[in-house]
């Protein structure tokens, strides 16, 4: 859980500063599930120039409440919380020297935003809140102002949570609860997880990350991690600690974060799925009457395949979908061994390729056809898909043929330039098995819509 906050202050010498304006919110890596925002009379005079910036005057103050008078509520939302701020050495002296004036030590562990931006965002110009937000594309209003400083930070810890594969904050985050003995327990943990699709991490007790996985249903794959009885389940209920999730709301992304996120963090119990998991690969060649046919292999590094799947069974499954669609030939596709006409000739669903007459021209460009449609090369789209929540959408770019990452936009805010999309872009590697893994979305025809540019 993180108090995400920004103070506003009378300005002044080191340590002598006043609170004017506090704004907190609770977050729990998800959502904002509560909030504190007030003036603060800081009983000393604002200086002239922090007028001027913050539009917050002595007068405005009078009647606010001082700092007595709201610490106890300040205590009770940043309980249990990791402190979160835009600069959070300024804000957490700030607010420990107004409690060591009433004699009480509030000590909390920090993230700052702005030492987590220079990690994950390294090439940003500016790493000033104001210039920062704009350069992400992310809304701000209230400038220099507690609540609207806080509330972008809000939003610009989200994004610095999901650009964070490597997963280093919620490491920071979990080693923190394990020094504060938190030890939840198995209902504690499904109690927090939500019935929406996404990627969920395991850790165990030290903190580190045995086990990554997506579903469509997070709440319900974990439970069945928990009362399985296979090998894997066993460990993973033998050491599971906690575990946190990112719901993504596509299942793409769900499936692309998964792949790349297993490859770089490397779980203990993801063995199998640290290399490709797309064991079968689809290859073309041209038979000895000059017909191309496509065949389904064992994936060979050495040839380049049009598509790959996880298994045999999946391979033949989507051969069957394919010879339907572009009318191809079963016994061209191996699907219907046979030195005379395929089945589908005998049943009349076929025109006649096995038996020569569809000449290999004609039947080569329905091949090609099938081909070109798996082809990312030298294509620039837009994948639009669900969002994590109703009044959003995500977006996976593809640009020259090379995947490039996914982003969610809010549907208000419709993105009609490909340099807003970069910038609000969280990177992602380009491999054989996301390719395959986008190729297999769009076969199976579950994308809201694609935009091509």
């Amino acid at each position: 859980m993180y108090a995400i906050l920004d103070i506003e202050t009378t300005g002044g010498q080191f340590n002598e500063e006043g609170i004017t304006e506090i704004a907190i919110y609770k977050y729990n890596g998800h959502e904002v599930v509560d909030q504190f925002i007030s003036l603060v009379n800081p009983e000393i005079p604002i200086q002239p120039f922090v007028v001027k910036l913050t539009g917050i005057n002595n007068a405005m103050l009078r009647s606010a409440p001082k700092f007595y008078e709201v610490a106890k509520r300040i205590i009770e939302i940043t309980d249990g919380c990791i402190l979160v701020a835009h600069n959070a050495s300024f804000d957490f002296r700030i607010l420990r020297t107004e409690f060591n004036r009433l004699g009480y030590d509030y000590n909390k562990p920090t993230l700052c935003t702005v030492e987590l931006s220079k990690e994950i965002l390294p090439d940003q110009l500016s790493y000033s809140l104001g210039k920062l937000v704009k350069a992400l594309g992310i809304p701000m209003a209230d400038r220099h102002r507690a609540s609207g400083d806080a509330l972008a930070t809000v939003k610009l810890f989200q994004l610095l949570l999901d650009k964070d594969v490597e997963k280093s904050i919620m490491h920071q985050t979990i080693t923190t609860e394990i020094k504060n003995g938190l030890i939840p327990k198995f209902i504690d943990i499904l109690a927090i997880l939500p019935s929406k699709t996404g990627v969920y991490y395991i850790y165990n007790e030290k903190g580190t990350l045995i086990y990554i996985g997506k579903s469509k249903n997070i709440k319900k794959r974990v439970n069945q991690h928990f009362t399985g009885t296979n090998s894997k389940s066993k460990k993973i209920q033998k050491e599971v600690y906690t575990v946190t999730f990112e719901e993504t709301g596509s299942e793409l992304i769900a499936l692309l974060k998964e792949s790349e996120e297993i490859k770089i963090n490397k779980p203990i119990y993801n063995r199998a799925q640290r290399k490709s998991i797309f064991q079968w690969g689809l290859y073309v060649e041209k038979d000895a009457n000059g017909y191309l046919n496509l065949n389904l292999q064992k994936a060979d590094g050495r040839k380049k395949e049009i598509t790959a799947f996880v298994s045999m069974q999946e391979g033949k499954n989507a051969l069957f979908k394919i010879c339907e669609t572009f009318h191809l030939c079963q016994k061209f596709t191996g699907l219907y061994e046979t030195k005379l006409a395929c089945f589908k000739y005998k049943i009349k669903e076929c025109d006649g390729a096995c038996v020569g007459i569809i000449t290999p021209e004609l039947y080569n460009l329905r091949v090609k056809s099938f081909i070109k449609s798996q082809a990312f090369e030298n294509n620039n789209m837009i994948l639009v898909d669900k969002g994590r929540k109703i009044d959003e959408r995500s977006a996976i770019l593809i640009e020259n043929g090379i995947y490039k990452g996914f982003c969610f936009y809010a549907l208000n805010f419709q993105i009609n330039k490909i340099s807003i999309l970069k910038n609000i872009l969280i990177p992602m590697q380009n491999n054989r098995d996301t390719l395959t893994i986008i190729q297999s979305y769009i076969r199976k025809n579950r994308m809201i819509k694609i935009v091509k540019f």
